[in-house]
């Protein structure tokens, strides 16, 4: 049986797309994590909309929805598409020591557990970015002024936040690479190569619903992934499936992935 929360963000979806529509105007949602996105992909047969996701740059985990209504949706004579040059309501927010030599050493978590001390929901704030002492984090235009006026200090250090002009900062997803030998390009023998367990207790992964492709619940253990597909494991990380390249002498496949770090 579905959860009430999950039927209640699901309408709340379809809400969006048809005030979008009935307004002729693009409605936003908040920022989504892995389960609403989802959840939002168990809904598009229910929009009345076109749609377009964005959390701020290309590789963003945490993304808004932009509901577009038909009268948007058009070509320009450019031969660009419109909901392609949508504005999301977002700002980018540099945040760094006010006096670098004596900060502490700061992690995500810090900024994070600090912003949400300010009373700030976490669907209203997107991706947190560390860049040396710095961080850059994703927020709703509309509680930027707030942030860049309360945030004086986190933890012991004081710190200094304000707007990244745009175009001045550049955020570069790392990855590393992971290589392995495996039996099938079958889901659960991808996991059990990525988590290190067995492919019963992979398998029983995948079953709690605790395995995405592409932003979706993996629907069974035995689908076969292809090349570009993004597996995120819910406590292991998030991978790129880069494909397989070629076989052992015993019919093995090697199969190639890159891991966000």
């Amino acid at each position: 049986m579905e959860r009430s929360e999950d039927f209640l963000t699901k309408k709340r979806f379809a809400d969006l797309s048809r005030l979008a529509d009935r307004k002729g105007d693009v409605t936003f949602s908040n920022f989504l994590n892995l389960n609403e996105l989802n959840l939002f992909y168990e809904v598009l047969s229910e929009l009345q909309t076109a749609y377009r996701l964005y959390g701020g740059y290309e590789f963003a985990e945490r993304q808004m929805i932009a509901f577009i209504p038909d009268a948007l949706s058009y070509i320009t004579e450019c031969g660009q598409k419109a909901e392609d040059t949508v504005r999301f309501p977002l700002v980018c927010l540099h945040i760094r020591p006010t006096h670098p030599k004596f900060a502490e050493e700061l992690s995500h978590r810090d900024v994070l557990g600090t912003l949400m001390g300010l009373g700030i929901e976490r669907s209203r704030i997107g991706d947190i970015r560390q860049d040396g002492q710095a961080f850059y984090v994703f927020c709703e235009e509309g509680i930027s002024d707030y942030v860049m006026q309360s945030l004086v200090r986190i933890r012991h250090t004081a710190v200094t936040a304000k707007e990244a002009e745009a175009g001045s900062y550049r955020i570069c997803q790392e990855f590393e690479t992971v290589e392995g030998i495996v039996s099938s390009c079958r889901l659960d023998s991808l996991v059990a190569l990525l988590t290190r367990l067995s492919r019963d207790k992979s398998a029983a992964l995948i079953r709690a619903q605790k395995v995405f492709v592409n932003s979706r619940t993996a629907g069974s253990n035995a689908c076969l992934c292809k090349e570009g597909d993004v597996l995120s494991i819910r406590g292991f990380g998030k991978y790129i499936y880069l494909g397989s390249g070629g076989e052992t002498r015993k019919g093995r496949i090697k199969v190639t992935l890159k891991k966000y770090i």
